[in-house]
């Protein structure tokens, strides 16, 4: 089996995952909890929150991967990592609207989410995949696989490409609009 730690190409982890997940999920694991445990402690979290944390990201990515809707364009603990940082912020952001956090904690989520900005390619694939299952489908498959419309009409059963058409400019939209912020030289 090939080392998770550097990047690989997207089937030899799934390839790895079928043929022996326990030991493939385990190694992840390995690899990507000290860092979780580091970032969840330097962020007022425990180590119990760590594992809850890693666990849902190795499910998610795990899901992903399986089901071939996952392209990366970094390791899989990165990617894991990444995953871990966007769900223990809004975690922190939740316990914050229900409770008072100690003095500093609000400061260090939103340095946390400008800092971010220093890897546009984890920021750009993250708005995608939270247009949903339908948009993200449509735009991969129309911009990074090169499917035409009639195809991806087809394989979302719309009535004709016209729709689908319309359905890729509406996704497409949601994303400008959530992307407003950035400009094209936070992704070269």
């Amino acid at each position: 089996m090939q080392t998770i730690a550097t990047p690989v190409l997207t089937t030899d982890i799934r390839e790895a995952l079928i043929s022996n997940r326990e030991q493939a999920l385990e190694e992840i694991y390995g690899k990507a909890y000290p860092m979780v445990l580091h970032y969840v402690r330097q962020h007022h979290g425990t180590a119990d929150d760590a594992k809850d944390l890693l666990q849902e990201a190795i499910v998610l990515f795990y899901e992903k991967v399986i089901q071939e809707q996952l392209t990366l364009t970094v390791s899989a603990t990165t990617y894991i990592m990444g995953i871990c940082k966007n769900r223990w912020r809004r975690e922190l952001e939740k316990r914050s609207r229900q409770q008072e956090l100690p003095p500093g904690v609000s400061e260090m989520v939103k340095e946390e989410a400008s800092a971010e900005a220093d890897q546009p390619e984890l920021m750009l694939m993250q708005y995608v995949e939270q247009l949903g299952e339908k948009c993200k489908d449509i735009l991969v498959a129309f911009y990074y696989m090169g499917h035409r419309m009639e195809q991806v009409a087809a394989q979302h059963h719309y009535r004709n490409v016209h729709t689908a058409t319309v359905q890729k400019f509406k996704c497409l939209e949601r994303l400008r609009k959530s992307m407003a912020a950035y400009t094209i030289h936070h992704f070269r």
